[in-house]
This record gives structure tokens, C-alpha cells and sequence, in this order.
């Protein structure tokens, strides 16, 4: 590695200043906040939330519906990974299912109230055809079934990286030693799992509790702690100091998923050497496991057929002639403009986001600058706080300077928010590289920056791009972190999605959704050819 040199310490300096600034200060005010009354410091602010019975009642209905999505959603996502790696379903099956999983990760989450609706309502267009109303869709059923289309595919990717570690040698050699099925099962497929399956639980539960977006659409009259908190903030007489003390109370979840975490990493194990086979084939298990998961997956993306069919149709479902008109004006109105906000902000996030987070991880696997672990304590930090606590943070501070309502705030609560897995792709990725290259490119002559601008960076284009099209999409999709922070000549198309469900304008929420969809998608498959590409040559 290198030596230490001027321009580390200048980079890791700034990248520093920045967190301070927009991840620890706002944060501490926040804390300061939910302590402040008009006698001066106590717990009063706190007496007065738990005295609210709406408070209770959000509380305790947030953790039901949240517990119960994550129970599903990670029973779900084990089903589809094991299906995946155990099982010898068609090949092509197991590409769609991995692909098709994660398409509702394009899609922002208060879309997914509005397509539940769509699809469950009275006149749904699964209603209609099923032929009778399936579940009341406001309330527990809608937000259940909204938390669970938007944690499935993240507690699925997390279980199916974890099976790649499992050697499946393992589990033929346990059933010719005579182990019964659920003895093999349970010794060599769930206990090498247990950390990813519960990690699977407590993000799935983490991002239920702390989503806005699916409850601000299907809510209804169930309170839960986001919805409460929207209405303490941006309500007829907003109270900050009580909107301080919810944000205070959201990270709980978190710290208590960190300490579950923590314990069941003790329970993981590695193998030394794993194993490349297939299984044996099963037929029964095979037919079983695969029409199950094709029901999943299937089920999950039909709920979603109305956001293609509604706005191509004059009225649904009263007029259902094909027409272009909703598209069209769409595209005429002044809705172009919050278009051209939401891919402003996205690209800004992404250069910018990418290069601090690649920054700080060549910072701590590259080099041995003192203090350089700092950036592992931020990246935990921005990874159990929620969007909205961290968007209400940046209200309280931020409220009388020159950043309130500008592009600047938005791109940086977006960089902070989402730099935890951009961040461990790249530090993955730099640690796998050979240490010695900087030391060569010192004893030629080359200094830091250029050696990794030749050298490291040629070598991790692949892990650039992926973190690339990370910060893009869920910039393009996140409501929760900016929700507080949007004015009217900064908002883009999560939080315009929101402000025309007032108006209930479906047909263009669902007009700008497909944007959406569409332009996420555009850059996933553009970053996978480049990545493609770039292994072929």
C-alpha cells in the first residue's frame, strides 16, 4: 500500500466534514429537539406522545402489520432462493424468477398502494376477475400486502447471496449417512442460514415500520407511526418538537435489529471450500417448489398488470376504449418539468453518491490512514436510520438557511441516506484487489490518485457501475427521505405521485409511474450490458 500521503488525508477529510454535517449534526439537533419545551429541557415532549392514544394505537399497529410482512416476506424469498440453488427446475425458470423478483425495486412504494387498489378494489381488475372482493384493501389487509410486495425482493437477494455460500456437497453427504429429510434440512440448508434469515426479518421488518409511501395510499383509517408522523409535521398546525420525538422513537426498531443482528452473526459459520454441484434431481419436489414459486413471483407482478393496462384506457373500468390521451397529457403538461427534476436528482446522486462512497472505501481497504474505520461506523449509521427521520433531521436544521427547498438538500439526504450498500459493494469489491499494486505504482513514480486512476479503477468498473445504478434507482423511487424536504419547484415524481393522489388523478400517477418503471429499468439493463461487456473484454 501506499504511504500515507497529503491528498488521503484531504479526501478523507472532506468525506468527514460531509457525514458531520448531513448525517451527525442533523441528528444530534433532532435528539436536542424532541428533549426542548417551552420550560427548557425534559421529557415532557415524550409524556405527551405516549399520553395520545393515536400514538399507542400506531405503535402497536406498525409492529403487527411490520412482524407479520417480514414473517411472510422471508418465508417467501427462502422458498424462491432455495428453489434456485436446490432444486434442478428449468434453467430459463430460474432466470425469470431472478429477474422478475426484483422488478417492483423500479417501482416507487406508493405506487404500490395505488396498483393494490387498482387491482382489489371494488371494480379491480383482479376483483373483477376472480369475480368477488378478495380482502378489504385499506387498512391491515392493503398495508400487509404493500409491505410484502416491497420487502420480497430484498429479503430475496439477501437469502440467495447467503446460498451461495452453502456447500452442496454437504447436503447429499448428509442423506447418505442416513439423516431423514428434515434432519438434513434443517442441519445443512436452515442452521447455515440462520444469520441471512434473520437478517431477511429485520430488514424486511425495519423497512415496513419506517415506509410512508405504501400508507400513505392504502392506509386509510389504520394508523401506524409514518403516517403519524406526516400529520404531526405537515399537518394544519405542524409541532416539531412532537415530530422529533416519533422520528426519535422510528430508530428503536433499528437499534434493536442491530443487536439481533449482532447475535445471530455468532451463530454463522463459513466453509472452507465450497463445492460447485447440482443436486440430485426430485421430481415431486422439483414440480412442487417450482409451480409454488412461479405462484409467487407471478402473483406479486399481477398486481402490478393495471399500472400497463388503466392508462392506455379512457376510463377504467367504466370506458374501456384503448387511448393515448392520459399519455399524451402527460407529456404536454407541465409534469415533463417534475420528470426532469426526478432524472436531475437521480444523476447528481449517482456521480456524486458513488464517488464519496468509492471514495471512502479505497480509503479504508487501500490505504492505512489512521481513523479510516470511520467510515464503517458511518456506513452502520446510515443504514438503521429511515428515510423520514433523516429527512425531518434535515427540516430542523436546515429550516431557515439558503438549502431549504433546493436540489442540493435533496441530492445529499439521498447520497447519505442510500450510501450503506453502494458503500460495501465497493469495499467488497477493493479488498479482493491485489494490496501490492499501489506499492508498485509508487516505486514507479505514479502518485495516488494516478495509480488509482490507471490501475485500481480499471480493475473495480464493474462494482462502479452497480453502485452507479443503485443510487439511481432508488433515487428515482424514494419518497421517504425527501417527503419533508421537496417545495414546489424542486418535486419530483414520488412526491408529485403523492400530491395527485389529493387530486385523484390515477391516470397520470400511473403515467408517471411507468416513467418510472421504464427509465429504471433503461438504466439497469445499460449498467448489466456495460458490466457484460466489460467481463467479455
Amino acid at each position: 500500500m501506499h504511504k500515507i500521503k497529503p491528498e488521503m488525508r484531504v479526501v478523507f477529510i472532506l468525506i468527514l466534514l460531509l457525514f458531520a454535517v448531513f448525517l451527525f449534526l442533523p441528528l444530534i439537533i433532532l435528539l436536542i429537539r424532541s428533549f426542548e419545551t417551552d420550560q427548557g429541557i425534559s421529557l415532557a415532549n415524550y409524556i405527551a406522545v405516549w399520553k395520545e392514544p393515536d400514538m399507542l394505537a400506531a405503535a402497536w399497529n406498525s409492529v403487527k402489520v411490520s412482524a407479520a410482512a417480514a414473517i411472510i416476506a422471508t418465508v417467501s424469498g427462502f422458498i424462491l432462493a432455495y428453489s434456485i440453488h436446490c432444486t434442478r427446475i428449468y434453467s430459463p425458470i430460474k432466470g425469470a424468477l431472478r429477474t422478475a423478483i426484483i422488478l417492483p425495486m423500479l417501482l416507487p412504494t406508493i405506487t404500490y398502494g395505488f396498483a393494490i387498489m387498482y387491482s382489489f378494489g371494488n371494480q379491480g381488475l383482479l376483483t373483477k376477475l376472480f369475480g368477488r372482493n378478495l380482502f378489504e384493501i385499506y387498512g391491515f389487509n392493503g398495508l400487509l400486502t404493500g409491505y410484502v410486495i416491497y420487502t420480497l425482493p430484498s429479503a430475496f437477494l439477501l437469502i440467495h447471496n447467503a446460498f451461495g455460500y452453502i456447500d452442496k456437497k454437504i447436503i447429499i453427504v448428509s442423506r447418505l449417512m442416513g439423516d431423514g429429510a428434515v434432519r438434513s434440512f434443517a442441519n445443512t440448508i436452515v442452521r447455515p442460514l440462520v444469520g441471512a434469515l434473520g437478517g431477511a426479518f429485520v430488514l424486511s421488518f425495519i423497512l415496513s415500520f419506517t415506509d410512508f409511501g405504501i400508507p400513505a395510499s392504502v392506509g386509510g383509517t389504520y394508523p401506524v407511526v409514518a403516517t403519524r408522523l406526516y400529520q404531526v409535521m405537515l399537518g394544519a398546525i405542524p409541532n416539531f418538537n412532537q415530530g422529533a420525538v416519533i422520528a426519535v422513537l422510528m430508530l428503536i426498531p433499528a437499534v434493536f435489529g442491530i443487536w439481533l443482528l449482532n447475535y445471530l452473526e455468532r451463530l454463522n459459520f463459513h466453509y472452507d471450500k465450497i463445492s460447485d454441484i447440482e443436486l440430485p434431481r426430485h421430481r415431486t419436489r422439483d414440480i412442487a417448489l417450482g409451480v409454488i414459486s412461479c405462484a409467487i413471483v407471478l402473483g406479486l407482478l399481477s398486481i402490478f398488470a393495471i399500472m400497463f393496462i388503466a392508462p392506455f384506457l379512457n376510463s377504467f373500468p367504466y370506458d374501456l376504449h384503448f387511448t393515448f390521451k392520459h399519455v399524451r397529457d402527460v407529456l404536454t403538461s407541465d409534469l415533463t418539468g417534475v420528470y426532469k427534476n426526478s432524472l436531475g436528482v437521480a444523476l447528481l446522486t449517482s456521480l456524486f453518491g458513488t464517488v464519496m462512497a468509492y471514495g471512502a472505501a479505497l480509503l479504508n481497504v487501500r490505504t492505512k490512514l489512521k481513523g479510516r474505520e470511520a467510515s464503517d461506523i458511518v456506513s452502520m449509521i446510515t443504514n438503521t436510520v429511515p428515510g423520514m427521520v433523516l429527512g425531518i433531521s434535515y427540516l430542523l436544521l436546515f429550516n431557515g438557511s439558503s438549502l431549504k427547498g433546493t436540489f442540493t438538500i435533496i441530492v445529499l439526504c439521498n447520497i447519505v441516506h442510500l450510501f450503506t450498500t453502494p458503500y460495501l459493494m465497493a469495499k467488497n469489491s477493493l479488498s479482493k484487489m491485489n494490496p501490492s499494486w499501489e506499492t508498485t505504482g509508487e516505486l514507479l513514480g505514479d502518485s495516488w490518485f494516478k495509480t488509482v486512476r490507471r490501475i485500481v479503477l480499471p480493475n473495480s468498473v464493474s462494482t462502479v457501475l452497480e453502485m452507479f445504478s443503485y443510487y439511481f434507482v432508488n433515487s428515482m423511487v424514494t419518497i421517504s427521505g425527501i417527503i419533508f424536504l421537496v417545495s414546489a419547484q424542486t418535486s419530483v415524481m414520488a412526491s408529485k405521485i403523492k400530491e395527485l393522489q389529493h387530486f385523484a388523478k390515477f391516470n397520470e400517477i400511473f403515467v408517471l409511474s411507468l416513467l418510472i418503471f421504464l427509465t429504471n429499468l433503461v438504466i439497469k439493463i445499460l449498467c448489466d450490458w456495460m458490466q457484460r461487456r466489460r467481463a467479455v473484454s
